[in-house]
Parts: C-alpha cells; sequence; structure tokens
C-alpha cells in the first residue's frame, strides 16, 4: 500500500503518518530527509522532536537519499519524512535555485518512478507539505519550491493507493 500523507506546517501529517503503522510492526524504516544546518537551533529541535516521537525499534534511514532506498527497499514498513526537505536537497544540488526552470524534474521523475515500483508487499508512507494555497510568493526560490512540490505531490497522488490530507491534526482522505 502506497500512502501520500499531505499537509501544512504544523498540521500533524507526520504524527498521521507515523500513526499509519501498526503498533505490533516490527520491521519500520524511517528516511528522515531533513538535515540540520550549522547554527539553525529551531531546526535542530524540530529534528529531535520528530526523532524522538519514534518508536526505539524503528531503524532511523538519515545517510542514503529516499530514491536509493525505494529503488531497493528493505521489507516491511517504509516512512519517507518529508518530501519538502528531500526536494530542497535536490534543487540544492542542482544548483537550481537560480537556475532555469525544469533542472530538478529528472530527479523527480526517478521519485515518482520509484513509487509507483514500489512492491506491494511492503507499505510505504510519503509525507510532503501541502504549499500551494496562499498567496503567489514573492521571490523567485519560494515559487520555484512551491511549483516543484506541487508537481510533485500531484505526480505521486497518480501512483499512491491513498493520498490524505491533514488540517489541524484532522485527516481527509482524498483518493
Amino acid at each position: 500500500m502506497r500512502t501520500l500523507v499531505l499537509g501544512g506546517a504544523r498540521s500533524g501529517k507526520s504524527t498521521h503518518a507515523e500513526g499509519l503503522v501498526p503498533a505490533d510492526a516490527t520491521a519500520v524504516t524511517y528516511v528522515a530527509t531533513a538535515r540540520p544546518w550549522p547554527g539553525d537551533d529551531d531546526f535542530s529541535e524540530r529534528i529531535r522532536e520528530h526523532t524522538s516521537r519514534r518508536p526505539d525499534h524503528w531503524n532511523t534511514v538519515d545517510t542514503v537519499d529516499a530514491v536509493e532506498v525505494l529503488a531497493d527497499p528493505p521489507p516491511g514498513w517504509i516512512i519517507v519524512d518529508d518530501l519538502g526537505t528531500w526536494l530542497t536537497h535536490t534543487i540544492d544540488t542542482a544548483q537550481a535555485w537560480d537556475g532555469p526552470r525544469g533542472t530538478v524534474g529528472p530527479r523527480c521523475r526517478e521519485l515518482v518512478s520509484a513509487v509507483a515500483q514500489f512492491p506491494g508487499s511492503s507499505n510505504l508512507i510519503l509525507v510532503s507539505p501541502e504549499v500551494g494555497m496562499g498567496v503567489i510568493p514573492e521571490h523567485r526560490s519560494a515559487r520555484l519550491f512551491r511549483d516543484e512540490i506541487g508537481k510533485l505531490n500531484g505526480d505521486l497522488a497518480q501512483v499512491c493507493d491513498e493520498t490524505v490530507l491533514v488540517v489541524a491534526g484532522l485527516p481527509l482522505r482524498l483518493g
């Protein structure tokens, strides 16, 4: 089962995604995409908060790209949290913040392909921000991120079995 969990900042999307894993699940891989930035204590605290919620027996993978994990997935449950920070790293790596649009598309298509090919014998939960409901951002980099995450979310929703939008901690099944 492939599930896409969408939501805004602090919407409860990660908590909801984690709650989809049965309490008796023994094989759980948590692909953490966030990396602390030097000197950013607030972001480091957010990472610590996420880490502290996870059961001790969950295996956290935070040094391997999500596409690589999904290309050869371990058995059991897999949570990828979150695709917003994955996309940020992808844009950083491509040095695309000020470059031509579309330079991260191939990498995003690799992720979508890996999700589409994910084996039915395992369970995959993807967590991603929904950012396109507000005003048009003033800065190019914010518009780039908004546009790319919107396209990525739409493409993933097409290959996932279920898509859920979390608002104020409440899940709404979209499809």
